[in-house]
């Protein structure tokens, strides 16, 4: 299999650290804390759900018409929404994946070696993905990684800072996955980093709407009516 080769983007969209919100700012540098275990016993649990080579996800196909396409509708929204202007904007899971696959690498890693978003849950307001996530060993100064290899499943939501989401399920096929893991996970809000980082974080605050649909996300800088809830 031939790997994706990389091009240099023409100027930084703004947009790309908010339609990469759900597989922003992966977390994989650190031990999970969880509080019910001692470090040794976290080591050894993360041991048994990991390996220790990473895997090549699937490539991503995205032609130079698709991507100009693409690259075109992210900065009509972020334009519109720094601007203060209503609008909205839905992406595919292929629009996702293809985000993926031209998104800068902000210091997390290259997300198109990390992740691929496959499906959506709308009644639960999640997206999934597949991953080849590194993480540390307990020996971190060996720099030595080990892989989870699997499926996360994020919740999309938005907050008073904005759009935001969140890991709510982990599974490696064949192995059970610890409810601290999982819960370590949970703490950690993806997009947060992109927050502080302008005119990124701008964007993320306009957003008031997201909506996970059949096909991928909705985003809109519209608040939902309060009369028309519940």
């Amino acid at each position: 299999m031939s790997r994706i080769q990389k091009v240099p983007t023409a100027p930084f969209n703004p947009f790309y650290g908010c339609a990469i919100m759900i597989m922003a700012a992966l977390v994989f540098g650190g031990m999970i804390a969880w509080s019910a275990y001692s470090l040794f016993t976290q080591d050894k649990e993360i041991a048994k759900i990991t390996v220790d080579a990473p895997v090549k996800l699937p490539p991503v196909e995205l032609t130079p018409e698709a991507r100009t396409a693409l690259e075109k509708r992210l900065s009509d929204f972020a334009e519109a929404s720094k601007n203060g202007q209503p609008t909205e904007l839905s992406l595919t899971v292929a629009d996702l994946n293809g985000i993926i696959s031209i998104a800068p690498d902000t210091g997390y890693g290259s997300y198109a070696d990390l992740i691929r978003i496959e499906g959506t849950m709308p009644d639960k307001d999640a997206i999934t993905s597949q991953v080849c996530l590194p993480l540390n060993n307990i020996k971190f100064w060996e720099d030595k990684k080990r892989y989870l290899i699997g499926q996360l499943t994020y919740y999309v939501h938005v907050h008073e800072e904005g759009v935001d989401a969140k890991v709510v399920d982990v599974k490696v096929p064949g192995k059970e996955v610890p409810d601290g893991f999982i819960t370590g996970m949970e703490i950690w809000q993806w997009v947060a980093p992109y927050r502080k980082v302008e005119p990124i974080g701008t964007v993320l605050k306009a957003i008031r709407q997201v909506k996970v649909t059949p096909e991928g996300l909705w985003l809109s800088t519209v608040a939902p009516d309060p009369a028309k809830k519940g």
